[in-house]
């Protein structure tokens, strides 16, 4: 219900923060901390274009709460099936615990943000603590895999002011969503979890799912795999590639 919740909020507050919540708001002066995005072609879902925004071409496939142990795997088996690249948004308590994970998410050619040391909501934590969260965070993802990430998403999508300056201050690119399947609930299904993400789909929408059930209804992960074919097979239709955020 909190994620839901909060959810509904995020795009008024990113919009009111300055904070992108799809691939043009990236490309818009003001909007952009980290000014480079790396594109990375979907496999046949598109070819590159020579030139032009990102926006008119692509979407964004992002992840969230990784990595997990049958999760994360399902989920890049079926992207590697479609040769689909995505980011995927690591909490740093996790990462810990499942450190090869998260060096596989690299080495199959897609991106790891931060998603902060512990999923907690901002709102509820001192701006020390905030600054512990992250220092631990990006440490825990740089030992794991050899990077040190680019990209960050608050948990539930909401900053508070310490982390927001907590973030600039780490020169983070700040990336929220304009679409997300709401697969962290206990009652859905992979079909209705494809129809939120695939109805109104846009060139430029960032799409939000989650790759593992440790803050979530348990088993989530399940449904987010089981429908990922359909969304890519959405995403071929509309002869729109994946982005790779760097």
């Amino acid at each position: 219900m909190i994620r839901h919740l909060l959810g509904m909020h995020v795009p008024a507050l990113g919009r009111s923060l300055k904070l992108p919540l799809t691939l043009g708001d990236l490309e818009r002066p003001g909007f952009a901390a980290v000014p480079r995005l790396e594109l990375v072609v979907g496999g046949a879902l598109a070819t590159p274009p020579a030139s032009g925004p990102a926006a008119s071409r692509y979407v964004a496939l992002t992840f969230d709460d990784g990595p997990h142990p049958e999760g994360t795997p399902a989920v890049l088996d079926v992207l590697a099936q479609h040769g689909a690249t995505a980011s995927f948004f690591l909490v740093g308590e996790q990462v810990a615990r499942y450190p090869g994970l998260a060096a596989r998410i690299v080495a199959a050619g897609h991106t790891v943000g931060l998603h902060g040391y512990l999923h907690q909501l901002h709102q509820r934590r001192g701006a020390p603590a905030m600054a512990e969260d992250f220092q631990r965070g990006i440490a825990a993802i740089a030992d794991a895999t050899g990077i040190t990430p680019r990209l960050h998403r608050p948990p539930y999508g909401i900053y508070s002011a310490a982390s927001l300056r907590v973030a600039r201050e780490r020169q983070l690119q700040p990336l929220l969503w304009s679409k997300w399947g709401q697969d962290w609930r206990r009652v859905t299904t992979p079909e209705e979890i494809a129809g939120r993400v695939v109805r109104g789909l846009r060139a430029g929408d960032v799409i939000l799912l989650h790759d593992a059930d440790h803050y979530s209804a348990q088993g989530s992960h399940r449904r987010t795999a089981a429908a990922l074919p359909a969304i890519m097979k959405a995403l071929q239709s509309a002869a729109l590639g994946t982005v790779r955020l760097a």
